[in-house]
């Protein structure tokens, strides 16, 4: 209050031009108004606030407010600005007219007249008194002896010179003589003081006392004898009164008045232009103040609801269905409410029927999900390959076995038609295999299959059977691919075993004759007869008896091949002693191992994998033709527990036809080759658990590769 009522001041600066108790009154009003003012500015700019940040948390509702609140303040402050330039104006106008020019001129001249009619009677009293104060020093009136003679002579002065009263008094202030004209009521004339007397504004100087009487107004001039000495010299003082009549008077006061009040509320024209301005912007202000805080009044109505209902919508959303909102209104909103609640209560009904549904059918789901289970693991852990085709050709089911059969990825294949993800004779035979089944669903389909997977040939046996459902509708296909490869190759490794014994034990029994008679015709006859073609046959007799037993011990050899006798050794020793035989017997080839990884400590037949080493390094240098490169890796794989052995040579290569028969007893790609050192290699890495396969070497050439295991 006292800092506003400071900054009042300030600005309204009232110059003492009227009451303290109307400035003290006037302030507090105007105090109330602004503290009223200031607190709707606070609730306004505090839910401005709130709102400003609602939006920026964007919560619900807020837009709204937002539009609210600006559609109120435009349709409120537009009519109020016009009101209140038009205010302005009007107010401008009116104090314009009421401290106008000619107002102002005719009450100055109405004063000036008044004030000349007084300057008048004081002049003429003035004129008169210079000749009575003459006349009273040269005469000697102011003598004891002559006082009859002054009172003589003031009435016929007071006659002559038409004065209401003319008085004489002594050094003291004491009345001597007066003459006084006759008039209506009462007509005494006051004693003057010492004071008064002496009460001008410079010593000695005529001067003029204006009294008021039940009369008029007297006009009372002093005037020192002798005329115009100072006060401390005068001998007596003479004192001419005009009467100035009650009515002229009370005009003359009137107008006094009215002009010194006119001076002062001109000079209280700019304050009260400011109040009046302030007035009309408080009154504008509380207008548009009042407006925005209407506006959020009037928002929360509606926003508030609304966002009740969005945070219900979110619970029930989150799954709270006991959420009831209160009603508070009976209109349209008070309608959604009730239709909200009642949504709820459907949907807390419908929830529990569907718990009840999802219950039972969780229950069937849990013994389906048992069933599925049992036969994912049932599929998974079966050797055989499996692989369900759904009525309209799509892949639905295939397990680990059938991924690696058939060289696929169950993520790549898995809802693809079967025609697009097979190639070459199995997609024939898929096609081949479902036409058959489409016209006996009852038939169960057995076929042969060779394919090559990953440059491997292999053996394939497929059972197809068509699925149908209780309802004897088409449900698809399933396949089950057996792998017969490694069968095969056994059964043709034992029948080869079984022909190599009953050949080493067959034939090798008449070598020793044939070789010793070819001998001793050598010895009988070679002196008598002394021809070179006896010598001829007889040395290749033998050479060819040679020729067949080193055939028959291989065969023997390969027949009764020992069984490996496993210890931990070192892998990489083995790698280099079979490396050592070679490299010093040629010069031009080229050899290289290289160690990937390191390498553990493996369970091994030394002799054996050693033999093993040697055949595949023998076949690298005949197929480099003595002059080449080639290089042996070692790598180890801990994800797989596996140890990989490379031997590759860039050599003429081997095609993919020979692939299909590399490791038969009866298939080599050299002239002199009998067909068993790989067969033996494949024996050897077998009897260790492990696999070797043959693959293309880049950019040339042929690469072996050996996988033993941990």
């Amino acid at each position: 209050m006292t800092v506003l009522t400071y900054a009042e001041t300030r600005i309204i600066d009232f110059g003492g031009a009227i009451p303290v108790s109307n400035a003290v009154l006037m302030f507090i009003v105007i105090n109330i108004n602004l503290i009223l003012l200031i607190l709707l500015i606070f609730l306004v700019f505090r839910n401005l606030v709130k709102l400003f940040y609602e939006r920026r948390r964007k919560v619900m509702g807020a837009n709204l407010r937002t539009r609210l609140v600006v559609a109120f303040i435009v349709l409120t402050l537009l009519p109020t600005t016009i009101l209140f330039v038009f205010s302005i104006n009007f107010i401008t106008s009116s104090i314009q007219f009421w401290f106008n020019q000619p107002v102002e001129r005719a009450l100055e001249n109405a004063l000036s007249v008044g004030q000349g009619f007084y300057s008048h009677a004081e002049a003429t009293n003035r004129f008169f008194l210079e000749r009575v104060a003459y006349q009273i020093e040269t005469k000697e009136y102011l003598k004891p002896d002559r006082r009859k003679l002054l009172a003589n002579y003031l009435q016929v002065v007071q006659r002559a010179f038409i004065a209401h009263a003319v008085e004489v008094y002594d050094a003291k202030a004491d009345r001597v003589e007066a003459a006084v004209a006759e008039s209506p009521g009462d007509g005494t004339i006051g004693v003057l003081s010492l004071e008064e007397m002496k009460s001008g504004t410079a010593p000695g100087r005529v001067h003029t006392i204006n009294q008021r009487s039940p009369v008029g107004e007297l006009v009372r001039t002093v005037a020192t004898v002798p005329f115009g000495v100072p006060w401390d010299r005068a001998q007596a003082y003479v004192v001419m009164t005009q009467l100035v009549g009650a009515d002229l008077a009370d005009q003359m006061a009137s107008i006094s008045r009215g002009y010194a009040e006119y001076q002062q509320i001109k000079l209280l024209k700019r304050p009260i232009s400011i109040t009046y301005y302030i007035s009309l912007s408080i009154v504008a202000l509380l207008v548009v103040f009042c407006a925005i805080w209407f506006a959020f009044f009037f928002s929360k109505t509606i926003t508030i609801p609304i966002r009740q209902l969005a945070d219900g919508t979110r619970r029930v959303a989150e799954g709270d269905l006991g959420f009831v909102l209160e009603r508070a209104t009976d209109d349209e909103i008070g309608r959604l409410v009730d239709d909200f609640n009642r949504m709820t209560e459907d949907l807390r009904r419908s929830r529990e029927q569907l718990e009840q549904s999802a219950r039972t059918l969780q229950e069937r789901n849990v013994e389906v999900e048992a069933r599925r289970q049992y036969m994912e693991i049932l599929l998974r852990n079966v050797s055989a390959g499996v692989v369900s085709v759904s009525a309209d050709g799509r892949i639905t089911t295939v397990n680990p076995s059938a991924e690696e059969m058939l060289n696929l990825s169950a993520v790549d294949i898995l809802g693809r038609p079967f025609h697009r993800v097979f190639t070459g004779e199995l997609r024939e035979m898929a096609l081949r295999v479902m036409d058959q089944l489409q016209q006996d669903s009852e038939e169960t389909i057995r076929v042969p299959l060779t394919v090559t997977v990953a440059a491997q040939p292999r053996s394939l046996l497929v059972h197809a059977s068509a699925l149908t459902d209780d309802l004897g509708r088409n449900m698809g296909a399933v396949c089950v691919f057996d792998d017969l490869t490694e069968l095969e190759k056994a059964q043709r490794m034992a029948a080869w075993r079984e022909v190599a014994r009953r050949i080493a034990h067959e034939v090798k029994n008449p070598l020793t004759p044939i070789t010793l008679s070819a001998q001793r015709l050598k010895r009988r006859y070679a002196a008598r007869l002394n021809e070179p073609v006896f010598e001829e046959c007889v040395r290749m007799i033998i050479d060819h008896v040679d020729l067949i037993r080193n055939l028959v011990n291989a065969f023997s050899s390969f027949a009764c091949f020992p069984t490996a006798v496993p210890e931990p050794c070192e892998l990489l020793p083995i790698i280099e002693e079979t490396v050592t035989l070679y490299r010093e017997g040629h010069e031009r080839v080229q050899f290289s191992i290289e160690t990937l990884t390191p390498i553990p400590i493996l369970n091994l037949d030394r002799q054996q994998i050693k033999q093993a080493m040697i055949n595949l390094v023998d076949n690298a240098v005949a197929a480099v033709r003595q002059e080449g490169t080639v290089t042996i890796g070692l790598r180890h794989d801990p994800e797989t527990g596996r140890v990989e052995i490379t031997v590759a040579d860039d050599g003429r290569g081997i095609t993919l036809k020979d692939r299909t028969r590399l490791f038969e007893p009866d298939f080599s790609t050299k002239k002199s080759g009998m067909g068993l050192g790989l067969t033996i290699v494949h024996t050897i890495i077998s009897d260790h658990g492990g696999s070797i396969r043959a693959e293309h070497n880049q950019p040339r050439g042929a690469k072996f590769i050996i996988e033993l295991p941990v």
